[in-house]
């Protein structure tokens, strides 16, 4: 098994999307949590200001050793269309020389941070080789 998908979450619909990506990819799977639990209110103010910027905030480290894998696929919701600041700091942890599919989870299917993910990606030494917003009714 060599395919990860690591996702964050904050409602839960993104899980399910990675939940049931990961079994038909038989992959293994990696939640991004938070540090500290959110509130509502920092995730809607704090959260969407700092992702808007690209800003990262603490998260737990991740319990997998993500370099073992040469696939990962990673998932988030959109918020102010970008990805959350779990997201951004996941992206801390991606290895070099690896190939990474993203989909952005929204309810209106669009987003626009995939030159940012993109460059992000390239300036860890791994290649995106698709990017996917992807729709969701809650």
């Amino acid at each position: 098994m060599n395919r990860l998908v690591i996702y964050y979450s904050y409602s839960g619909s993104t899980r399910k999307i990675a939940e049931d990506l990961a079994r038909k990819e038989t992959a293994d799977i990696l939640e991004i949590k938070d540090y500290k639990p959110l509130g509502k209110l920092k995730a809607y103010t704090a959260g969407i200001i700092a992702s808007m910027r690209g800003k990262a905030w603490q998260i737990k480290p991740p319990d997998i050793e993500i370099s073992k894998y040469y696939k990962i696929i990673m998932l988030a919701p959109v918020w102010a269309n970008n990805p959350p600041p779990a997201f951004n700091a996941i992206l801390e942890y991606l290895p070099s020389e690896k190939t990474v599919d993203i989909k952005m989870v929204s309810m209106s299917g669009k987003s626009n941070c995939k030159e940012r993910l993109e460059s992000v990606i390239k300036s860890k030494g791994s290649t995106l080789e698709s990017f996917e917003d992807i729709t969701v009714n809650r």
